[in-house]
């Protein structure tokens, strides 16, 4: 609110200023959005009630960049499932968002081969690796409680691509 307030202050005397302060704004609503969804909980609420294609839409929707989201799961799946899938899209779009310098990011959410996957590319720079900060370990673990697995490719000047996959059950992962 008071961002708001020294908008209106400033009015169109200094359009620049106007137009950091609109941005500082935007993004401070998106941290909030953001803590407010860890304070319900590790899981938002959206992914619970919506499933896993509708939280990733919510994140694609708030990230600073363009992100296109392709969904090509059929049915909601276990609420652990959704939640490693979910979680393994969050850290690649955050990484690239933050590192990669990219100008856009997809993901694309899928079954194929017994396993259910979300994929992420981006178009930055690369560089992406596990020994580099605790996001990718962290997920590798997360996964590992699914019995998935994640894999990098991120090579420098060719972007980055993440496909976490978890193998689903005889009842293809759907909720019973």
């Amino acid at each position: 609110m008071t961002l708001a307030s020294a908008q209106r202050r400033l009015g169109e005397g200094n359009g620049a200023a106007a137009a950091l302060l609109q941005t500082t704004q935007e993004h401070l609503e998106r941290g909030l959005n953001d803590l407010r969804d860890l304070a319900r909980g590790i899981h938002p609420s959206l992914l619970a009630d919506h499933g896993v294609a509708a939280a990733v839409g919510a994140l694609a929707a708030r990230a600073s960049l363009p992100v296109t989201v392709v969904d090509d799961l059929d049915d909601r799946l276990a609420s652990d499932v959704e939640a490693a899938l979910y979680f393994s899209a969050a850290e690649a779009i955050t990484n690239a968002a933050k590192h990669a310098r990219a100008s856009e990011i997809c993901v694309h959410l899928g079954r194929e081969n017994g396993c259910v996957f979300v994929e992420v590319t981006d178009d930055g720079v690369g560089g992406a690796s596990f020994d580099h900060g605790s996001g990718l370990r962290g997920l590798s673990d997360r996964l590992s409680t699914v019995s998935g697995t994640v894999e990098v490719t991120s090579r420098r000047g060719a972007g980055t691509r993440l496909i976490a996959q978890i193998p689903v059950g005889s009842n293809g992962g759907m909720l019973p």
